[in-house]
């Protein structure tokens, strides 16, 4: 599995890297910002690979082994398939606990800080697209906020309040604001405009606290992707969704996605050891090149049921987890079986 990921990941960050190559020139994006870009990237792709990494790993493990006769006297010596087996599961176990690891410590934050380093440098806001900004609500305000620079100050900020028949009664704005603890804003040179029946009052305010629901910790997730979440940080923001109204369909499918990838990664595990004791007389080249093909058409198919889910609004669980499960289901009771 080592071999697998001196492979891979180059192979993985390389596709990477041309596809950032062709924004080179745009802004103040340099190739040692593609370059840096991509390295940052590399614990993601790493996380993203670790069903092939599995699936390649004890194919060529085990492939190699078979290749030597060293399987064939193992058999002889007693060791039945399934105790042999028991070896790539225990190096599977450390490569989902490792995947693990990275998916609550580096990954999310090299990925944010390449997300940023990339917009800035192209001069591209980070959240929605350049003049837009950033958009949330709760069940009776709307949250708009021009730009971002670092987790305690806001700027560009305007706050819809409506009623409960949905009509809009008071608008704010302020040029920016000081990000304080328990969701105490700080709003600086601010306008607010009261609708009345008959007419609109408006007063201007040097200096006014606002207690906001969002968080500095909820405000920051705004800025970045799904993927990029830790699974604490995706159920956090999942909750808080839910709780103002709002659809969290991609957190909770990105929540998901991520136990269904271990599922993936062990399901793999279970499919490469009949390609090796299924057909000793093969090569090991063959198997290779039949596990590659394999891989990528199981997970070609597994981010379309993902995709295909999201725009359906079928169940989060079921799409993520279903596909590997399955997998299992097949490896267990029908090719291992049949092999042992």
């Amino acid at each position: 599995m080592l071999i697998a990921t001196i492979i891979l990941l180059p192979l993985f960050s390389f596709f990477d890297l041309l596809d950032q190559l062709d924004d080179v020139g745009r802004g103040t994006y340099t190739t040692r910002d593609a370059f840096l870009y991509t390295a940052m990237l590399m614990p993601r792709r790493f996380i993203q690979i670790a069903p092939f990494i599995a699936l390649l790993g004890t194919v060529g493990g085990l492939g190699g082994l078979a290749a030597s006769h060293e399987l064939t006297a193992m058999r002889v010596a007693g060791l039945s398939p399934l105790m042999i087996s028991l070896a790539p599961f225990g190096v599977g176990g450390v490569l989902v606990l490792s995947t693990v690891a990275l998916d609550y410590s580096v990954a999310p934050q090299f990925q944010q800080q390449a997300t940023v380093l990339r917009a800035v440098a192209l001069e591209q806001g980070a959240e929605l697209g350049e003049g837009l900004g950033i958009w949330t609500r709760d069940k009776q305000n709307i949250l708009r906020i021009g730009d971002m620079p670092h987790k305690k100050r806001a700027e560009d900020i305007e706050v819809m309040h409506f009623n409960q028949s949905g009509v809009m009664t008071a608008h704010v704005q302020a040029r920016y604001a000081d990000i304080f603890d328990k969701s105490v804003w700080k709003l600086h040179d601010v306008v607010i405009r009261l609708f009345l029946p008959n007419q609109i009052l408006s007063r201007k305010i040097s200096v006014l606290k606002w207690h906001s629901f969002l968080g500095p910790e909820d405000i920051a997730t705004l800025t970045k992707s799904p993927e990029s979440l830790t699974p604490l940080e995706l159920l956090h923001h999942a909750e808080f969704l839910k709780a103002t109204g709002q659809k969290a369909d991609a957190y909770i499918m990105a929540l998901w996605r991520k136990l269904g990838s271990i599922v993936m990664t062990i399901a793999m595990i279970l499919i490469a050891i009949p390609f090796v004791f299924g057909s000793v007389r093969e090569g090991l080249g063959g198997k290779l090149v039949l596990a590659a093909v394999v891989g990528v058409s199981i997970y070609l198919l597994d981010q379309i049921i993902a995709n295909v889910g999201l725009v359906l609004q079928l169940n989060p669980m079921l799409v993520s987890v279903a596909p590997g499960s399955i997998l299992i289901v097949i490896a267990t009771y029908w090719l291992l079986r049949r092999t042992f």
